[in-house]
């Protein structure tokens, strides 16, 4: 045997304390072809390392375009399964529907909106009572090595009672899993989650609740408090479209942010809720950065100089945010990040913002979750409607062609290991990659938490 092998081999050994590697390399067949080197060897006993073959072809995907040697793979595992992981914006993973209870619930005539909302609550929470989908949803989030989420909890637009629908979902979640996935409050709490090998939730809401009566200013605003006791630490501005507050990126012309927008975003800082523009204009997010007093996020964004996208930002709105010592989270989906569209082009907006702006202003949010194996065969026992199931609420509000369904599977959620591995081989510090993977979402969120409470109110 020679030298190189002979290391590569003690390499393998360190890791492997089973008899057999995980029989992840060199898949084909399914959705896609791969080849990967076989002197590749993922650490077995390591809970990154999944049995799941979904996850297993997902990171061979990755491998395929990253080609990493077994030393950058052994560093970049064994840095993210030590680092705390806070992913700036994301989804937990996904459950299959309840096949059996959604066709019952048509068969006895259940109403279109009652139908939306079990298509929707299903994948959020069916994990809570089906054994099968609660080892699915936990392998894959062990696998991930994700600690925290900032878990989108509120679905799109401004209205208190549809946001606080998915709210409620994720709170059960939490309250249930606890012991296994439990909701952050504060910021420590995420830090506790790392050091008790747990996982948590961080709530963010895909809007500003607002009474919509507009009678006002103080009123219209008292439930940002009200949510902010309900756990939720990060608001989006707008999403896509013109609402009170300012324009979304859907809009073709920006207006930028209203003086109502202005009064929201200081009620925001001294509430202590992180402001977030993934979806605004860049008039708009640019106008914000200039009012807030607290770290500011656009959490699962791109850079606008690699592709130009309306859901990228350009280095003006991106150095903006930046000057509120916040972040821009990078997020995984092919039409926002352009070119190949794969995970070798999310690493090139990660370093193009990190290499401009500084390591210590870039993130990672997925803007992508895992969805259960078990999705196919669940979909196949919901009877077939006559015109098709009608789109979701939240896809009325992107422009026409500015998302569609282009997916890459190098991108899994679950390939977050892989991610890690991707920027060791970009050459990153140790210390650098830390605050991309989670230490700079840490930073901002607790910036933001610590400032809370001012003009004599309680800090809740």
């Amino acid at each position: 045997m020679s030298g190189n092998n002979r290391g590569a081999s003690q390499s393998r050994r360190a890791f492997l304390k089973t008899s057999a590697s995980v029989p992840m390399l060199g898949l084909a067949g399914g959705l896609f072809q791969i080849h990967v080197p076989k002197t590749v060897v993922f650490p077995a006993s390591s809970p990154l390392s999944p049995q799941n073959e979904t996850i297993q072809k997902a990171r061979a995907a990755a491998l395929a375009v990253l080609k990493p040697s077994q030393k950058e793979l052994d560093h970049g595992f064994a840095l993210h399964a030590a680092s705390l992981v806070f992913e700036s914006y994301g989804f937990s993973p996904r459950s299959a529907l309840d096949g059996d209870a959604l066709r019952a619930a048509m068969e006895a005539g259940a109403t279109e909106q009652e139908l939306h909302d079990l298509r929707e609550e299903m994948p959020m929470i069916h994990h809570l009572s089906n054994e099968r989908e609660k080892k699915e949803y936990l392998e894959a989030f062990r696998s991930s090595g994700v600690t925290c989420i900032f878990q989108n909890a509120g679905e799109e637009g401004n209205h208190p009672l549809r946001l606080i629908k998915r709210l409620a979902r994720f709170t059960l979640v939490t309250d249930l899993l606890r012991d296994e996935v439990f909701k952050a409050v504060t910021p420590d709490d995420i830090v506790c989650a790392k050091n008790q090998d747990k996982r948590c939730l961080y709530l963010t809401t895909n809007g500003v609740p607002l009474q919509q009566q507009f009678e006002n200013v103080r009123d219209e605003m008292s439930l940002i408090r009200v949510f902010f006791q309900l756990g939720v630490r990060m608001m989006h501005l707008t999403y896509n479209r013109r609402n009170m507050i300012g324009d979304g990126v859907g809009e073709k012309n920006d207006g930028g942010l209203s003086d109502f927008g202005e009064t929201v975003i200081a009620r925001l800082n001294t509430c202590g809720i992180i402001v977030d523009v993934a979806h605004s204009g860049w008039r708009t997010s640019l106008e914000a950065a200039k009012i807030s007093k607290c770290p500011m996020v656009a959490s699962h964004t791109a850079a606008a100089a690699l592709h130009k996208h309306i859901r990228g930002k350009p280095d003006e709105v991106i150095k903006a945010i930046c000057d509120t010592d916040g972040l821009v989270g990078i997020c995984c989906i092919p039409d926002f990040i352009g070119g190949e569209g794969h995970i070798g082009t999310f690493l090139d907006h990660i370093d193009y913002v990190a290499k401009k702006f500084g390591a210590e202003h870039v993130a990672i949010g997925c803007d992508i979750g895992y969805q259960s194996r078990f999705a196919a065969e669940e979909n196949a026992k919901v009877p077939k409607r006559v015109g098709g199931r009608p789109p979701r609420a939240w896809e009325q509000l992107w422009p026409k062609g500015a998302l569609t369904s282009r997916c890459d599977p190098s991108l899994a959620w679950t390939n977050w290991p892989l991610f890690t591995v991707g920027l060791v081989q970009r050459g990153y510090t140790d210390d650098a990659i830390q605050k991309i993977i989670g230490g700079n979402m840490l930073r901002v969120s607790r910036a933001v938490w610590e400032s809370r409470a001012g003009a004599g109110q309680s800090p809740y």
